[in-house]
């Protein structure tokens, strides 16, 4: 391999700032426990041996912090307790907790460093422990970037531990025996004799010992549901359509209120009339927000009717407004003075292309709609100096503190309680509308208030991922990929959310890039640049982030590469990648497609690889050509999480990533006129429907030398497989999404 010539001075005064503010400042801060928020509310004869499990006199707790927006989060996290607790699920209570800073992530913040997952390298290493330090030091309870199991895998297995440990010393010194004599088995402490003490009834005595801390964590040989299929622990709940979520809280005496601000985010109000709204039947008061006005009756339907009434005078955008004129101006960044970036830059690029037969391409990808089936909402009530938030959210103590700036109140005294969320995709790492329902909350207090946001609402105020465009251009010899120069041009991420939370985005944004910088390939001349672009439509974080696109940008014009080179594009893959985990992902992917045999006629296999995430993943997709159009047939995927801890809920992660990854491909987009996004519902932003869905077979690998997350790593690489398999059955190279574009599905 060649190497990195160029690390961007920017991406390194971070890095070493972190580090050093590890060193120096935070040493002490970041060594020192974290108060357990549960101690602040225990009551006599209940005890909690660490922020992630109590036990009272009704049995035993869970927390489990990360949010679950569909992924499985909090069954997971429970399975993890519960394997090294000793207790069934079935007999436990299950809570996400209240904000804490005990609860933060601390890998998260390493996705935002140019630090590749295949690096082991001194510098690596530290960088990751500057992140966990980062997130530590400032309280960062977040879910995302597929960070929940590897942040809590071995902290929630340790506390698991520590609890059952604590219940065992509990019970010898109730009972006299050594601890010796005693064992655990499905939330008991189980005597010589068989006689069983229950972890409840041992509470009042563990309660007055200290923790043990000294404990050994179960052998994976030893595990009785980690790594085995089991049910998800909200399986029941979501069949039987018993589930609660954030929108279907009702409380005594609630009131229903919806919003509706300028559909050019933040275009402002000029003014409005609600002469005809203010009659209409059920309607209780219509008031001015930040940037609109919110609308309160005695059911949602009717406080939506009475805001469709309601004539607004918006304000104009404060951004280009129409996508043809947005997507010049990506076109535009790839300039010198809007260089972002430049993480890869191995061998001699310049070199390699001048005068050579260069093969050139420019690739773009749409603004796409985060769209959870859910759209926003919560419930606020505001009480005597205490504000109450019900919401699902990502982010619980960014709410907390949002929420607090708008009431006027200490961080204290507002109380978030986080709820299942019916999806989110990264939606739900903004806290807009809350802030909004807080407002609300004002001019109502004493009144619990359920706000909620129409579809179109929803959809034409969501802060969607980025538009972007690549161009790369190439050089094959010898029947082989010899160099790779690819730019990427986007609105930055990072830079757009944290602005939002208030907080600063320092450095390159690593989002621009990721998933094509890091990927593990061994061209001998390969350079990834990210250019970025002026800020236009605030943008956010979509289920995969950066690498959603640019999967699609790496991985097709790779594939574009390969069939230059006359080489297959399979093969030519295996013989570029360096990094032995991934090949294995390839081999497995492969052997799974029966990549090579003959399809017959109208037929074809595409392959794309990305790694994001730290997680490898190869997929093979196989369509045909019909006279109606293109059928996905069969999906294969391969992939490597360092071990599968959940097989049930790891396929279907996977599956539903690549049903996510192909129905946006196919279909959907975003598109601005007058900086209005022209999607507002469903029927125009359509993503696969169930006759489309292809037969997909899922492979877990577990070569890899740390625990990764699989929420995420699915997307990035059904892009540009299905592009790739269409070229094969076709000859046609599609390079915009969507493909519907171009072609038709059936």
């Amino acid at each position: 391999m060649g190497r990195v010539k160029t690390i961007a001075r920017r991406s390194f005064l971070v890095g070493s700032v972190a580090v050093l503010g590890g060193v120096a400042f935070g040493t002490y801060m970041y060594k020192r426990d974290v108060k357990n928020p549960l101690l602040a509310e225990l009551k006599p004869g209940e005890v909690a041996f660490n922020p992630y499990v109590k036990v009272d006199a009704q049995g035993v707790t869970l927390i489990t912090p990360r949010a679950d927006v569909g992924q499985g989060a909090y069954s997971i996290q429970a399975h993890l307790l519960a394997e090294e607790l000793d207790v069934e699920l079935a007999d436990v209570r299950i809570d996400p907790g209240m904000p804490s800073a005990a609860y933060y992530n601390g890998v998260v913040a390493a996705e935002g460093m140019p630090i590749a997952a295949t690096s082991d390298s001194m510098m690596a290493r530290t960088g990751r422990g500057a992140a966990d330090v980062v997130g530590k030091l400032l309280g960062l309870q977040l879910t995302g970037g597929s960070s929940t199991v590897p942040d809590m895998y071995d902290r929630l297995r340790h506390a698991g531990a520590v609890a059952r440990a604590t219940l065992l010393a509990a019970a010898a010194q109730q009972t006299g025996l050594d601890r010796d004599q005693l064992r655990t088995e499905s939330g008991a402490v189980v005597l010589p004799d068989g006689m069983r003490l229950a972890y409840a009834d041992l509470a009042a005595t563990a309660a007055e010992i200290d923790p043990v801390q000294d404990v050994t964590l179960r052998d994976p040989s030893e595990w009785r549901m980690l790594g085995r299929d089991h049910l998800r622990t909200d399986i029941i709940a979501k069949s039987t359509g018993t589930q609660i979520y954030g929108i279907d809280l009702v409380m005594e005496g609630m009131v229903h209120a919806t919003t509706r601000t300028n559909p050019a985010l933040g275009g402002g109000i000029l003014g409005y009339d609600a002469t005809e709204a203010e009659v209409m039947r059920g309607v209780q008061a219509i008031m001015p927000i930040t940037g609109g006005f919110a609308v309160v009756a005695d059911n949602t339907w009717r406080a939506f009717q009475a805001a469709d009434a309601v004539k607004a005078d918006w304000g104009e955008a404060p951004y280009i407004g129409d996508t043809a004129a947005q997507f010049a101006d990506v076109a535009a960044s790839f300039i010198e003075d809007r260089q972002d970036s430049r993480f890869k830059d191995e061998g001699d690029v310049e070199a390699a292309l001048d005068g050579a037969d260069v093969l050139e391409a420019e690739y773009r990808i749409p603004y796409l709609a985060h769209a959870p089936l859910e759209p926003m909402s919560v419930v606020v009530k505001l009480t005597e100096g205490r504000l109450d938030i019900w919401t699902g959210t990502q982010i619980p103590r960014f709410v907390q503190e949002g929420a607090a700036a708008v009431a006027g109140l200490e961080v204290e005294n507002v109380h978030v309680h986080v709820l299942m969320s019916g999806g989110s995709f990264g939606r739900r790492l903004e806290d807009d509308y809350i802030r909004q329902a807080v407002e609300i909350a004002l001019e109502m207090p004493d009144t619990p208030i359920k706000m909620v946001w129409s579809r179109e609402e929803d959809m034409t105020h969501d802060f969607p991922r980025p538009l972007a465009i690549s161009r790369a251009r190439g050089a094959v010899s010898g029947g082989q990929v010899a160099a790779y120069d690819l730019g990427i041009a986007a609105p930055s991420v990072t830079a757009s959310s944290l602005g939002r939370l208030g907080q600063p985005a320092i450095g390159p944004d690593v989002a621009i890039v990721a998933g094509a910088w890091d990927q593990p390939y061994a061209i001998p001349d390969y350079r990834v640049t990210g250019y970025r672009v002026p800020p236009m439509v605030p943008v956010s974080s979509w289920r995969s982030v950066g690498a959603s696109g640019n999967g699609f940008l790496h991985e097709s014009f790779l594939d574009e590469l390969c069939h230059a080179a006359g080489a297959d594009p399979l093969e030519e893959r295996l013989r570029l990648c360096w990094h032995d985990t991934s090949r294995k992902v390839l081999e497995a992917v492969a052997e799974m497609s029966g990549w090579g045999s003959d399809l017959g006629p109208g037929r074809g296999r595409g392959v794309a690889f990305t790694l994001s995430f730290g997680v490898p993943v190869a997929e093979v997709v196989e369509v045909t050509e019909t006279d109606r159009g293109i059928r996905i047939d069969k999906v294969f995927v391969a992939a490597d999480v360092g071990r599968v801890l959940d097989p049930v809920n790891f396929e279907a992660q996977l599956s539903g990533g690549v049903i996510w990854g192909l129905g946006h491909a196919m279909n959907c987009e975003l598109t601005y006129a007058g900086g209005v996004a022209q999607q507002d519902n469903f029927h125009v932003f359509e993503g696969m429907r169930l006759h489309q869905t292809p037969q997909i077979m899922v492979r877990g690998l577990e070569n890899g030398d740390r625990i990764r997350g699989i929420g995420e790593p699915g997307v990035p690489p059904a892009a540009p497989a299905l592009g790739n398999a269409i070229f094969a059955a076709t000859g046609k190279r599609i390079r915009e999404l969507p493909f519907a574009k171009h072609v038709g599905f059936v």
